[in-house]
C-alpha cells in the first residue's frame, strides 16, 4: 500500500469564498482550484457552511465532463490509493448502485463474485435521504466491522475474495466528508458529485472492472429513464477515462426490489438469496449485473454465460460460505455468523433481533397488484426510525416492511398486503393512510411483471439485456470497454 505522491503545486491558493463564488456564478472551475478545494475538504480547513454552499453552488451550476474528472481523481487522491498483487490486477471488479428501496445486491453479489474467483473490494456508503446503505444493513450484524485499512482489506481478499468496508480517514476522505453533507444539503441528486463520489471510491480500490446499477423511476434519484441515462452516460465516459472497464445497468426503481424493506430484514433476504431462494426480481438483478462483470473481466465469454456461473453459486451454497466467511472475518463472532450463515429462519431473527410489533395492514379492495409503489413505504419507515435526518444519527436496523403480495397477482379485499416491523414510534393513522396509498390495484387480469433491466449502457452506446445475455464472444465489445 502507497502513499500517494504530492500533486503539482498549486502556487497561490485561491480564496475559497471566490471559489464558492466562481461557481456560483456558473464559471468553470480550473484543475488547481479543484485540487486545493479538495485538499481542503480532507484536512478540515473549509468550514462545514462553505462546503454546503459549494455543494448547493455545484448542483445548481453543475460541472462539464474536464471538471467532473479532475473533482474525481482529486478526491481518489485525497487518501491512500490501494495496491494489489499483479496476478490479481484483472480479477478485481466492484459494482455499485445509485440507491433504491429494498436494494440489498451487493450483499449477495459480492460473495458470489468472490465465489467465481473474484476479488472485490467493495467500498460502500450509508444511506442518502430515503434510501438505505450498505454499510447500514451490514452494521444490523452484531459486531460486523465496516472500519478496515487497506492492509486489513487485502487480507480480507485473500482470505475470502470480498469485503465491504466504509471510507476512513485513509481511504477517500474527501468523499467521507461531502457524501454526508449531501445528505442534509439536498444536493444528493447532484449528477457531478455522484459521479464523482461513486468514481473516487472505485478509483481508489484500483478495480480493473465495474458495473454500475443506475436506478430510475419514482423511488429512484432521478424519475425517468430519460433522466437517468445522462449519469450512466456521465459514470461511463469518467469511468473509462480513469481506466476502469465501466458498465451502466439501467434498472427501473418504482417498487421496493425483493419483498422485504428495511436493514435488518434486507439482510434475511440477502441470504435467501445466497441460497438459491428469495424473490426473483432480486436473483435476475444480482445475476445480470455479475454476469456482465465476469464478461468484463474475461472470466465468461458473454454476459448470459456470467449470470449462469452466477447463479450456480448462488444454488450450490458456494456464495452463502462467503458471505458467512466474510462475515467472520470482519468481527461477527463464529458462532453468531454460522446461525446467519446455515440456520433457521428464527435462528436469524435471534441474532439480528426482531422489531417489538408487527402489524398488517388490509386491501380495500379486489383487484391486481398494478404496482407497490416504494417511495410511500420508505418514508414511512424512515419517519418509523429506519433513516436519518441529521449527520451520524443512530437508526433502529429492526424497523421494515414485508410485502406479502407480488405485482400482477390477484388480490382479495380483506387480505393482508404488508407487515409493518416497529418500535417507538408506534404506527400511526396517518402513516397507515399513506401506506395504503402504495397499493395500487387495477380490475385487469393477473399478469407477469416486467423486468428491473431496462437498458445496458457500454462506451459505444445502449443495449439491450437479451442482446447481451446472448452475446458469445468478447471481440469488439470489450476492446470499446477497454478491458485488458
Amino acid at each position: 500500500m502507497e502513499q500517494p505522491g504530492p500533486g503539482p503545486g498549486l502556487g497561490s491558493a485561491p480564496s475559497l469564498p471566490a471559489l464558492i463564488r466562481k461557481k456560483r456564478d456558473g464559471e468553470r472551475l480550473q484543475d488547481t482550484e479543484i485540487r486545493h478545494l479538495v485538499q481542503a475538504v480532507a484536512r478540515g480547513t473549509l468550514q462545514e457552511g462553505q462546503m454546503g454552499a459549494m455543494l448547493m453552488a455545484i448542483r445548481l451550476r453543475g460541472m462539464d465532463l474536464e471538471e467532473t474528472l479532475t473533482l474525481t481523481r482529486e478526491m481518489a487522491a485525497s487518501g491512500r490509493v490501494l495496491e494489489w498483487p499483479e496476478d490479481w490486477q484483472r480479477l478485481l471488479v466492484d459494482k455499485h448502485s445509485t440507491g433504491g428501496v429494498g436494494d440489498k445486491v451487493s450483499l449477495a453479489l459480492a460473495p458470489a463474485l468472490a465465489a467465481c474467483g473474484c476479488k472485490v473490494p467493495m467500498i460502500s456508503g450509508r444511506g442518502l435521504g430515503h434510501t438505505a446503505g450498505t454499510l447500514d444493513k451490514l452494521e444490523a450484524v452484531p459486531g460486523f466491522s465496516i472500519s478496515q485499512s487497506p492492509e486489513q482489506m487485502r487480507s480480507l481478499l485473500e482470505q475470502v475474495g470480498c469485503c465491504i468496508v466504509g471510507q476512513s480517514e485513509e481511504l477517500v476522505p474527501a468523499d467521507k466528508v461531502l457524501y454526508s453533507l449531501r445528505d442534509v444539503t439536498a444536493t444528493v441528486d447532484s449528477l457531478p458529485l455522484i459521479t464523482a463520489s461513486i468514481l473516487s471510491k472505485k478509483a481508489a480500490e484500483k478495480v480493473s472492472a465495474l458495473v454500475l446499477d443506475v436506478k430510475f423511476g419514482s423511488a429512484a434519484l432521478y424519475t425517468s429513464l430519460e433522466r437517468a441515462r445522462p449519469l450512466a452516460q456521465s459514470l461511463v465516459s469518467v469511468g473509462s477515462r480513469l481506466g476502469i472497464c465501466t458498465v451502466a445497468v439501467l434498472t427501473r426503481m418504482d417498487g421496493p426490489l425483493g419483498q422485504r424493506v428495511g436493514h435488518s430484514l434486507e439482510v434475511l433476504e440477502a441470504l435467501q438469496c445466497l441460497e438459491g431462494r428469495g424473490p426473483a426480481d432480486l436473483r435476475q438483478l444480482v445475476t445480470t449485473l455479475g454476469g456482465c462483470l465476469l464478461w468484463q473481466c474475461g472470466q465468461a465469454s458473454s454476459v448470459g454465460q456470467g449470470a449462469t456461473r452466477i447463479a450456480a453459486t448462488l444454488d450450490d451454497g458456494s456464495a452463502r460460505g462467503r458471505f458467512q466467511a466474510m462475515l467472520q472475518a470482519q468481527g461477527v463472532e463464529a458462532d453468531l455468523a454460522r446461525a446467519l450463515g446455515t440456520g433457521t429462519e428464527e435462528q436469524r431473527f435471534q441474532v439480528l433481533g426482531r422489531a417489538g410489533a408487527q402489524e398488517e395492514l388490509l386491501a380495500a379492495q379486489d383487484g391486481t397488484v398494478q404496482q407497490v409503489e416504494a417511495l410511500p413505504i420508505a418514508r414511512v419507515l424512515h419517519e418509523l426510525g429506519a433513516g436519518r435526518t441529521q449527520q451520524g444519527q443512530p437508526i433502529n436496523h429492526r424497523v421494515g416492511a414485508e410485502l406479502l403480495v407480488a405485482v400482477g397477482q390477484r388480490l382479495v379485499k380483506g387480505s393482508p398486503w404488508i407487515r409493518i416491523h416497529y418500535d417507538t414510534p408506534e404506527l400511526s393513522d396517518p402513516q397507515r393512510h399513506a401506506l395504503q396509498g402504495a397499493l395500487v390495484l387495477a380490475s385487469s387480469e393477473p399478469f407477469a411483471p416486467s423486468g428491473k433491466v431496462a437498458e445496458i449502457l457500454l462506451p459505444q452506446g445502449s443495449r439491450s439485456l437479451e442482446e447481451l445475455m446472448g452475446e458469445q464472444g468478447l471481440g469488439s465489445s470489450r476492446a470499446q470497454l477497454s478491458c485488458t
